[in-house]
């Protein structure tokens, strides 16, 4: 009995380990054009989302920076990665993303250039997310700030829907990083 307890607790340690790796080892091109490593992350909490600019639910960049505001010195990173996928809600080029982000939403957390998130020219990231922590009806995303949470050993560990609001987040937050 010893032997089989052991043996599974070795399963979840390769199991853990490989999944670290995975996130660890993609890439992502900034809005400023530089590849950016995600085990520039290792360490930390990290939360990436899917946003948009001209979006009903845009506003959440306000709660995201808030989020990042309370929690970035306890560990937490917010990755944004704006995507024109749906209804067209995300149609400029990385200049206007990044000013807009600023201007209206004081965003300070990394944003990244337009990825596509679903179909064959998924960026790897989405591609690993949605596998990882697929929904009953799959793993597709439906729409703009489907937000990703993925802890200190780079595990995806909960996936949020577009209407969860980021302080509805919070919760997560405090018992990840305290």
């Amino acid at each position: 009995m010893n032997d089989i307890i052991t043996h599974d607790i070795n399963i979840d340690k390769n199991r853990n380990r490989n999944m670290e790796k995975q996130f660890y080892q993609f890439l992502a091109k900034s809005l400023q054009g530089k590849e950016v490593p995600m085990d520039t992350y290792k360490g930390k909490t990290v939360l990436v989302v899917n946003t948009a600019s001209k979006c009903g639910l845009t506003p959440q960049f306000e709660g995201l920076e808030a989020l990042y505001q309370k929690y970035k010195d306890k560990g937490l990173v917010i990755l944004g990665f704006p995507c024109n996928q749906f209804a067209n809600q995300e149609p400029g080029d990385e200049k206007s993303i990044a000013e807009g982000c600023l201007l209206n939403y004081g965003v300070s957390f990394p944003m990244f250039s337009k990825i596509e998130v679903n179909g064959p020219g998924a960026h790897p990231i989405y591609k690993y997310l949605k596998k990882e922590l697929g929904t009953f009806f799959g793993g597709r995303i439906k729409w703009n700030f489907t937000k990703f949470l993925i802890d200190s050993n780079g595990n995806p560990v909960k996936r949020f829907s577009p209407a969860t609001e980021p302080a509805e987040i919070d919760k997560y937050l405090q018992n990840m990083l305290s």
